[in-house]
């Protein structure tokens, strides 16, 4: 990589497919592929950013949230919580949009479920979507669901989120705070990741708190990936890892992609902005000491987060990458972390 070559990057986490199921847009899809979708991302400067794709998630956000933000994709606003039916349609329509961007891209946007077909994606110049689902609870509804969602291309599954669940206890505590927040995963939360595992898909760990995190280390016997989570001794965030976090997620040959929100960066937590980007990289150091530079890469949280200033959307990414050079980050070390440790990774678990 050259001084003017644009590192590839592929991303442990984004929140593109709920920004489109919430938006107002009359065409979402067709804004995305086009350019002119506000947010962080957009295929116009994915591509101009070298950024090839990376995990998409599926996700039921808050009630209170979509009810005061977005009542109309509500049937009845006056409710207290989603209907079961209204958790299972919210899910598949994120999918159904995720079908929609690679069949209305004439080409340009792939559902991936391999390695080959990632690099597949680099070299033609399109976008790969990987499917992973952040929270579980519509499989409590419809549990054969997830065989559904994997003949569509799922291969990437976190569990928990930070809700209480069938599966087992969220991850919702005030900063500062340990990540010991509540009990394990249940019976049936065990018996999802076994189910999963066995599927070879992604285990993610990043909306687990502590004792679910080691239930899982002793049930899925893959290499551990948090894929956007960062570190608890620099931010003490009840979502960010502990040093024996990092080790036991290194001994099983896992990865751990930093999380770009400020208030999972910042030593005091705040959701101020005006953070520097030197706090990301600061992040980077401290994992790459703790789990080896093989083991760490970007999981930024797109369109579900905070940004710095100085990294306000996907186009700002050479930011960042500027920033990691200035810090004396080697190119092979840059690469590694922009991509190569994800490709390492997914083609163990996906093997």
């Amino acid at each position: 990589m050259n001084a003017n070559t644009k590192p590839v990057i592929f991303d442990g986490h984004n929140d593109l497919l709920t920004r489109l199921w919430l938006s107002s847009a009359a065409d979402p899809v067709h804004d995305f592929i086009y350019g002119t979708l506000p947010g962080h991302l957009d295929l116009q400067r994915c591509k101009e950013a070298n950024w090839i794709g990376g995990l998409f998630s599926i996700f039921l956000p808050p009630y209170a949230y979509v009810k005061n933000n977005h009542p109309d994709k509500l049937a009845n606003p006056s409710h207290s919580g989603f209907t079961p039916q209204e958790i299972v349609d919210i899910c598949c329509a994120q999918l159904k949009l995720a079908q929609q961007l690679e069949a209305r891209s004439d080409g340009q946007i792939q559902i991936c479920t391999s390695l080959e077909q990632i690099q597949a994606c680099q070299q033609n110049k399109q976008l790969g979507i990987v499917l992973h689902l952040e929270g579980a609870e519509f499989l409590a509804i419809q549990p054969d669901l997830l065989d559904v969602f994997y003949e569509a291309g799922l291969r990437s599954i976190g569990p928990l989120w930070n809700r209480k669940s069938l599966f087992g206890d969220g991850l919702n505590a005030s900063f500062p705070h340990s990540p010991d927040t509540g009990s394990g995963l249940t019976a049936q939360g065990k018996d999802l990741i076994l189910k999963c595992s066995e599927k070879h898909m992604l285990i993610d760990v990043s909306h687990m708190n502590e004792h679910a995190f080691w239930d899982t280390l002793e049930i899925a016997c893959q290499p551990i990936v948090a894929t956007h989570s960062n570190s608890h001794a620099l931010c003490q965030q009840a979502r960010n890892l502990t040093d024996q976090q990092l080790a036991a997620i290194k001994q099983s040959d896992g990865l751990v992609g930093v999380n770009f929100d400020v208030a999972f960066l910042r030593a005091d937590g705040q959701r101020n902005t005006q953070t520097s980007l030197d706090v990301i990289v600061d992040h980077l150091d401290y994992l790459i000491d703790h789990l080896g530079e093989d083991h760490v890469g970007f999981g930024s949280d797109f369109d579900g987060c905070l940004l710095p200033d100085e990294l306000s959307d996907i186009s700002q990414i050479s930011m960042l990458i500027e920033r990691m050079q200035q810090r004396h980050f080697s190119n092979q070390l840059i690469e590694k972390v922009t991509s190569k440790n994800w490709f390492t990774v997914l083609d163990k678990i996906w093997q």
